[in-house]
């Protein structure tokens, strides 16, 4: 049963399946990353909404001239010196003048926006500052919700979705706590293909597929 509870686990669990989808993801930026990027010159990178732990799965800060910024509506604790925390709102960047960041990252923050008209200012915030652009999501159409790891619960009704959340230990094998709950319920908006094509017109769209199902996406401007 404890192997079934870690597998589950969110993604910040080091043996759950979201985090190797994410160590392998990390992977496939770190290819782009070192593609479009000379090492022995400075690199500013905005990571919005990340966090220190993910990074200390990758390479990239321990390369001497990168400086990572990261953008929470909290302060993020940071351990590493090249990485620094700062509070922000990714729909609002206006600290930041246009093009300062050679990289704007992000990871499942996106779909936590409430409503496609603040998905769209962070989009065009995203691309105001940053010269290159790495944004990823989960996807709308994938048959498993990602945040709460149940089969077609997008498509729930949000109060069958509250009930199913605090009352039954279906979702990651927990009883949801009601307001976290209704927070997830509140702020959570999933993006499907064309809307992150329409969010990041100029990007390219990565797909991270299972057995042809393609789990999440990615809008990004490397070569």
């Amino acid at each position: 049963m404890t192997f079934i509870n870690d597998l589950f686990a969110s993604s910040d669990h080091p043996k759950s399946l979201g985090a190797k989808f994410r160590a392998n993801r990390l992977r496939k930026f770190e290819k782009l990353f070192f593609r479009n990027f000379n090492p022995e010159k400075p690199i500013l990178i905005l990571d919005v909404g990340g966090t220190d732990y993910f990074w200390k799965k990758s390479q990239i800060p321990n390369i001497p001239g990168v400086r990572i910024t990261l953008l929470n509506l909290r302060l993020e604790k940071t351990t590493h010196p090249h990485i620094n925390s700062v509070i922000g709102d990714a729909t609002d960047m206006t600290e930041f003048t246009d093009k300062q960041f050679d990289l704007v990252f992000s990871n499942s923050v996106i779909e936590h926006l409430y409503t496609f008209g603040n998905q769209r200012k962070m989009a065009n915030e995203i691309q105001r500052v940053g010269r290159k652009y790495f944004i990823q999501t989960p996807n709308k159409y994938f048959p498993v919700e990602a945040h709460y790891a149940l089969p077609f619960a997008q498509y729930l009704p949000k109060s069958l979705l509250f009930m199913l959340l605090t009352k039954t230990k279906l979702s990651r094998f927990k009883r949801w706590k009601p307001q976290d709950a209704q927070q997830y319920l509140n702020e959570i908006r999933l993006l499907n293909a064309a809307e992150m094509k329409r969010l990041f017109p100029a990007s390219k769209l990565l797909k991270e597929t299972i057995l042809g199902l393609t789990k999440s996406l990615t809008a990004h401007n490397f070569r």
